[in-house]
């Protein structure tokens, strides 16, 4: 049973695709991109490739970089995050009616 109350995206891309596409407009690979954070290369690969979550520590160092919000960043991962617990994760609606029924 969904919840009216919220809208929720049919695809939530991963935070690294959104930061792939942005070296991408800029001509800067992931090893330039890793040298101007003065992080490891594979640290970018991982959000790239959706293998490690953006920290707020790394979130900052995108903002510094790119001019883009940290929290834009952190929401971002947020709502691919959950929605891959919600895929997940099970027993969802009847935590629902029992709160329901609660009230």
């Amino acid at each position: 049973m969904a919840n009216h109350n919220s809208i929720e995206p049919f695809l939530v891309i991963p935070p690294g695709e959104h930061l792939a596409d942005e070296l991408e407009a800029r001509g800067w690979t992931q090893s330039r991109f890793a040298e101007i954070l003065a992080v490891p290369l594979q640290s970018v690969n991982a959000i790239v490739r959706a293998r490690r979550e953006i920290t707020p520590e790394f979130a900052l160092k995108l903002e510094a970089a790119l001019g883009s919000s940290a929290i834009s960043w952190l929401a971002l991962e947020a709502s691919y995050r959950t929605r891959l617990a919600r895929e997940r994760l099970t027993g969802l609606g009847a935590i629902r009616e029992r709160a329901t029924r609660a009230s």
